[in-house]
């Protein structure tokens, strides 16, 4: 780490934040790691990095602390948790908030570091495990000048693009919420269409070929119907992150009376899944809500 390398901390090393601390650590930081799962921080210590105990004790260490846990929830634990971050950030730090949340309470948020003398950037993040590892992730960020002044070098770091929304915390997170939306009701829809072919006798590769090629392919439909077809439903983002995400889509326009018939429906689609105890499945898993279709098997992919 050259003098002019902030010192960066990350929280959170499932398949998003593990990947993005490496895409770190190649573009030449020295980086310290939380997980409340002790085996992911030390496996990437002995690659390269510290691993610490607590948020706060890697806090005490950082200039900019990246947080890429699942929620709110687990992002008040880290900041105001038991040896949270926010009391042992030094004053000017920047906490960096990847984490699908709603937007009013990312904004509120910003309002709390800084009573504390702290500087908040907005920033979740989209792109899945596999451009987190490397570092080619869509951020969509808001926040003050002197955040990005500090923690915009990291943020490249870890992006192909960085979207700067704005000043306002929050407005990151808006953008996010549609941008789960889409990505919430698109995966519903190619699971419907799958499971028609299969129904209708189509075989699921033939279809999955015929899709892609043409007019009514989409990203979700390529990347989780491969997974489909590989009966491999290993959770790189889980039904239950739908069922969250798209709540929090709902909840977001419930306040303006604004409707959203279709992501209802597909929430309603992940709850099914979730309720069905699919919950901590791969999103594609949602396809096994049809009845009457035999899914491939791995052994078949």
């Amino acid at each position: 780490m050259t003098d002019q390398k902030p010192r960066v901390g990350v929280v959170g090393l499932g398949a998003m934040g593990l990947g993005m601390a490496r895409s770190l650590r190649t573009a030449g930081y020295d980086i310290g790691v939380h997980d409340l799962r002790p085996g992911p921080a030390t496996g990437f210590a002995r690659e390269g990095g510290t691993a610490f105990p607590s948020p706060g004790e890697l806090a005490a260490t950082v200039d900019v602390l990246v947080s890429v846990v699942v929620n709110s929830a687990q992002t008040e634990q880290v900041l105001f948790g038991a040896d949270g971050a926010a009391r042992r950030l030094r004053p000017g730090a920047v906490f960096v908030m990847c984490s699908t949340v709603d937007p009013v309470w990312s904004a509120e948020l910003g309002s709390r570091l800084a009573d504390l003398g702290l500087l908040y950037l907005d920033a979740p993040v989209s792109g899945g495990a596999v451009r987190a590892a490397a570092g080619e992730l869509a951020m969509m960020t808001s926040g003050a000048p002197e955040a990005y002044a500090l923690a915009g070098p990291v943020l490249e770091a870890m992006s192909a693009t960085v979207h700067r929304l704005g000043d306002e915390a929050g407005l990151g997170s808006r953008v996010k919420v549609i941008n789960q939306l889409l990505a919430g009701v698109h995966i519903a829809a190619a699971a419907e269409a799958m499971a028609l072919g299969i129904k209708a006798g189509v075989p699921a590769e033939t279809l999955y070929e015929v899709i892609t090629h043409s007019a009514g392919n989409s990203w979700m439909f390529e990347n989780r119907m491969a997974h489909v077809l590989a009966g491999d439903y290993t959770p790189l983002s889980a039904v239950d992150i739908f069922v969250k995400d798209l709540g929090i889509v709902l909840d977001s326009a419930r306040p303006e009376r604004f409707p959203l018939p279709l992501a209802a429906t597909a929430h309603q689609m992940f709850l099914q899944a979730a309720a069905s105890g699919l919950g901590g499945e791969d999103d594609s898993a949602v396809i096994k809500i049809f009845p009457g279709i035999d899914l491939p098997k791995p052994e078949d992919g």
